[in-house]
């Protein structure tokens, strides 16, 4: 049996949430309903105009990490923080929630600790205005060899495909973890990411993944394709295992040549902060516990809902006694 069922790398990135209506995305420039990186000057002028904001360690990946440690998987994460104030809540958190946070805070970080200012709308949409700040940095020299191959599965973060030091990181661990035995995997994270690195995109899914989740914006802006199916039938030729979510529509799951479309819980969104990072979750909590691509599935839906059901981007209630209610543990 290995240390840890899974383990993740991402951005480490702490959420900074408040409510806002539409005007103040429009008087700020924020593009609604979407992830828009900004310089660090911008971003300390948004953070005065948040107000009643609550704060929370997180990081899509390092959200699902999270997530899925709470449904009672053995989880590691690693990430570059800073070793300042907000590096050190971010570790503590991660202890506190029960995931091994494998980098200690870097003491001569040449770059701030990561965060991320996030505007709910009404209508529970979010909009993301994020400054990358030391988490971008990380490389290969952040990969702790022996702890992606003490991994069952490990899961990659997109967003890091930006910089060639985060490409040669997930070359590292991927080839760590499927050394020893292990499934690794990535989240697509963002179709402007996508379209920037297609190629490479496509490479690595080709050659070192064994499963890639991604939403329907995602799929199509990787393959080029006219719509969602002619993406999906292209995919099948590159990836082992593919999810695809598509915003309250049935999670369509492939898998050598297996095709399952999973009905999604239908939940009026309260702030859909961390509803794909929750997905992957409880659907890589599944995987990792043996279950079947549906059952999976269903256990990414299920705790997609929870977390939508409030603010912020971590499950606060009972996921598992959810999954243990429908019958699926």
């Amino acid at each position: 049996m290995k240390k840890y069922q899974l383990a993740g790398i991402g951005n480490a990135i702490v959420d900074v949430i408040t409510r806002a209506p539409d005007h103040l995305l429009d008087d700020l420039g924020i593009r609604k309903g979407v992830m828009q990186l900004v310089e660090r000057d911008q971003a300390e002028a948004l953070f005065t105009r948040m107000e009643e904001r609550s704060q929370s360690a997180g990081g899509s990946v390092a959200n699902t990490i999270v997530g899925a440690g709470r449904l009672g998987l053995r989880t590691a994460f690693a990430g570059r923080v800073h070793d300042d104030e907000l590096g050190r809540f971010y570790a503590e958190d991660a202890a506190r929630t029960g995931t091994v946070f494998v980098n200690p805070p870097v003491a001569d970080g040449e770059l701030p600790t990561s965060r991320c200012m996030i505007f709910v709308t009404p209508d529970g949409e979010r909009s993301m205005s994020t400054y990358l700040g030391i988490s971008a940095e990380l490389g290969p020299d952040d990969v702790d060899e022996a702890v992606m191959a003490d991994s069952e599965y490990v899961f990659l973060e997109g967003y890091l495909f930006d910089k060639d030091k985060g490409k040669e990181a997930f070359l590292k661990a991927a080839r760590a973890c499927r050394n020893a035995g292990g499934r690794v995997g990535i989240a697509l994270s963002d179709p402007f990411c996508v379209t920037r690195h297609r190629d490479d995109f496509r490479r690595l899914i080709r050659e070192e993944m064994d499963f890639v989740i991604g939403n329907q914006q995602e799929w199509v802006a990787l393959y080029q394709a006219n719509d969602i199916d002619d993406a999906l039938a292209e995919a099948a030729h590159d990836c082992k295992m593919l999810v695809c979510t598509r915003s309250g529509d049935p999670v369509v799951l492939m898998h050598d040549g297996h095709h399952v479309e999973v009905p999604v819980e239908r939940t009026v969104p309260v702030d859909a902060t961390g509803a794909g990072d929750q997905f992957a979750a409880g659907f890589l909590y599944g995987l990792a516990s043996d279950h079947s691509l549906e059952t999976a599935g269903r256990m990414g839906c299920i705790a997609a809902a929870e977390v939508i059901s409030h603010m912020g981007a971590r499950p606060q209630g009972n996921v598992r006694a959810r999954l243990h209610a429908e019958g699926l543990v």
